[in-house]
């Protein structure tokens, strides 16, 4: 399947430089914000963004601190791990505010790197004659002026970015799936990983990741090629530390972005936790199929019929939100259903790219309407008429057009999709629906005149 590769734009700089709200003008844009996932860290979100049709990730770091403070890392930790990570660096520094000794070292560390480094002056409530000799010393270019709070040099500096990094490109096998292995540390992941790259005979390419913390492997399986990314587990709020594990989170989530399949990977002997539950949630939201693998499973005693059975609904209850998710038992110590893995992978590929006719969807349309009519408001009864299904898109997603429709409750949408999955399953795979107000009707008051 096609994979795109967004460049990352890293924020760093001294604390309280206005970073966040640089962050944050960038994002409430109406044109720029695509998607957001805040409070990955407790110190730093990342969001993935577009401006003038170009994607990028730009995240927002934790503010730099002398050593006297109360932190782990220090300050060539930080600019090591964003330029590790990222493909610009934006060295933010504050206006009417002299250059101090923290400025310069961030500004000497990003420029060590290689990577583009933009120096962005906030916090410039007036419109400068020429640039202050002090900035240019800094020895970074471009030099960009901004307010946030004037709204004042956004567009410019947004528009000197999209200029000068790479469009996201298609990869060259773009036939290839794409499995991320996720979960919090120590549960079993990378253990997996190497079971589920030494598990085939026809090995590929074996390489190192691009990044510290997501390690790849290609393998063959049935004909198809499987390429496998083991990232860095990621851990609650509070136990996330500075320094590398601020920048394993990032990672995890272009995993994410980047794959086609993702294995949540859950200890036996630790389930029911709140953040398998979050990061599952993020594999939603980004329309990724997804697999519930329990490792570990040689680890419990006495591995009855009962004790699996009794173990299932239990989970099932804990994903309730991703019913379709499939589920796995799996010891990578015994190999036991390992290769049961790579099965369902393939089934999930077939089930996100099945298409199915019109004719068959608008009779299913007619037939779930007939069986429940949608309810509404007095006079404003939504009305459903005719469904489509989108051919290019990766997720399997249907547009739905019809009258009154934003008055649709959302339990009779998870209906729609109970309905949809019972006869044409999608198993292992999110589905949206897209719903559309028919203004214009067709002559024959079935279809929409245009889409």
């Amino acid at each position: 399947m096609a994979n795109k590769k967004l460049p990352i734009i890293a924020i760093v700089g001294r604390a309280n430089v206005g970073k966040s709200s640089l962050f944050n003008a960038i994002l409430e844009r109406r044109e720029a914000i695509v998607a957001r996932e805040a409070g990955t860290t407790r110190d730093s979100i990342s969001a993935k963004a577009s401006y003038e049709g170009q994607d990028f990730w730009i995240v927002d770091t934790a503010g730099i601190k002398t050593a006297e403070d109360d932190f782990e890392f220090t300050i060539q930790e930080q600019i090591i791990q964003a330029a590790d990570s990222a493909d610009v660096i934006w060295v933010v520094i504050e206006a009417d505010i002299p250059i101090g000794d923290e400025d310069r070292r961030v500004a000497k560390l990003a420029l060590k790197t290689g990577k583009p480094v933009y120096l962005v002056v906030n916090k410039h409530d007036k419109t400068p004659k020429a640039i202050p000799e002090e900035y240019q010393r800094l020895g970074i270019k471009p030099i960009m002026m901004t307010s946030t709070t004037q709204n004042r040099g956004i567009d410019e500096l947004l528009n000197i970015l999209v200029k000068n990094i790479p469009k996201a490109t298609l990869t060259e096998d773009d036939d290839r799936i794409r499995v991320a292995l996720l979960g919090r540390p120590n549960v079993g992941k990378s253990y997996l990983f190497n079971t589920l790259s030494k598990k085939q005979q026809a090995i590929v390419a074996d390489r190192a990741g691009t990044t510290r913390d997501i390690n790849r492997s290609v393998v063959k399986f049935q004909g198809r090629e499987i390429e496998l990314m083991d990232t860095a587990g990621i851990r609650r709020n509070g136990k996330i530390e500075k320094g590398i594990e601020k920048f394993s989170v990032l990672r995890s989530l272009y995993a994410i972005e980047q794959a086609d399949v993702c294995l949540m990977v859950m200890d036996v002997n630790e389930l029911n936790v709140a953040l398998d539950q979050k990061i599952a949630g993020m594999v939603k939201e980004a329309g990724k199929g997804l697999i519930l693998v329990v490792s570990k499973w040689d680890s419990v005693d006495e591995k009855t019929a009962f004790t699996r059975d009794e173990l299932v609904p239990k989970i099932k209850y804990n994903f309730l939100f991703a019913p379709w998710a499939s589920l796995v038992f799996t010891s990578s110590v015994t190999g036991q259903n390992v290769t049961k893995i790579f099965d369902l992978v393939l089934d999930i590929m077939n089930e996100r790219s099945k298409i199915i006719k019109t004719t068959e969807l608008n009779q299913w349309l007619r037939n779930t309407v007939d069986k429940h009519p949608p309810a509404g408001l007095k006079n404003r009864n939504p009305k459903l008429n005719y469904i489509v299904q989108e051919n290019d898109n990766p997720i399997p997603s249907f547009k739905v057009f019809g009258a009154h429709t934003k008055f649709l409750h959302w339990s009779y949408k998870r209906f729609m999709e109970r309905e949809l999955r019972e006869k044409f399953s999608y198993a292992g795979s999110p589905i949206k629906f897209w719903f559309i107000e028919k203004h214009v009707t067709h002559k024959h008051g079935t279809k929409p005149a245009t889409d």
